[in-house]
């Protein structure tokens, strides 16, 4: 607060009560500072300092919470964004792994007509599936878990043609490999999506997995670490 200068006339007043107080403490301006009041002094001077510091660190706080907070919204609109995305292409996952296993309790039972290739024409079922769904295809060798090619056939789905292949162990239990594209708005970036997944969606369980807007479902009546062992093999080759 600025206080206002005394008025001219005032002056020779204030001078001579300057004086007169020098005057009167002429024995102790010469003095050192007493201990006490420079002690005193050291507290106030390190009190202001923290309060200075206390004021620097909540203001850096204040902003590091600030960058959190924004931080942590952002965070949530891309998980509300990812979620969304799972959400858009899991009807479509979900109605694989459903015809897969679907397929599998029509044709498997079959006696006389389980596939509309059989494995004696293998090179030949292999072209024409890969020719009808317009990626090159292989069938995977599961005689390593007691399976042999039963044949294939051509199948319906949502996206366009789909595959089945059919393999059959030495009692007759039989597994089916389905295969086919996904039409999700979000196939490309399924690249690398690829781990099992178990599901018991119809009537049959399955593994089935998704590679770059491809799917693969190995459904069969199988106990779960059996069923497991063959899709991993099946994985590997694939």
């Amino acid at each position: 607060m600025n206080h206002p200068a005394p008025p001219d006339h005032d002056l020779p007043d204030w001078e001579a009560q300057r004086a007169a107080l020098r005057r009167l403490h002429r024995d102790v301006l010469d003095a050192p500072v007493p201990p006490a009041l420079l002690a005193a002094a050291g507290q106030a001077d390190r009190r202001f300092a923290r309060q200075a510091l206390w004021t620097r660190w909540g203001g850096l706080a204040a902003a590091v919470l600030i960058a959190f907070g924004a931080g942590w919204l952002a965070n949530g609109q891309w998980t509300a964004a990812s979620g969304a995305r799972q959400l858009a292409r899991a009807p479509a996952t979900r109605e694989f792994v459903h015809a897969a296993s679907v397929a599998h309790a029509v044709y498997a039972p079959e006696k006389r007509h389980p596939v509309e290739v059989a494995a004696t024409e293998e090179q030949h079922l292999v072209q024409w599936l890969s020719r009808r769904l317009d990626k090159p295809l292989k069938t995977p060798d599961l005689t390593a878990e007691g399976y042999t090619l039963v044949g294939g056939r051509l199948l319906p789905g949502d996206a366009g043609a789909r595959a089945q292949f059919m393999f059959e162990d030495r009692s007759g239990q039989r597994v089916t490999l389905y295969l086919g594209e996904l039409k999700t708005p979000m196939a490309s970036a399924q690249v690398g999506e690829s781990a099992f997944r178990f599901s018991t969606d119809g009537p049959v369980p399955s593994f089935y997995w998704v590679d770059r807007g491809f799917g693969y479902a190995l459904a069969g009546k199988l106990p779960r670490d059996a069923l497991l062992r063959l899709a991993t093999l099946v994985y590997r080759q694939l």
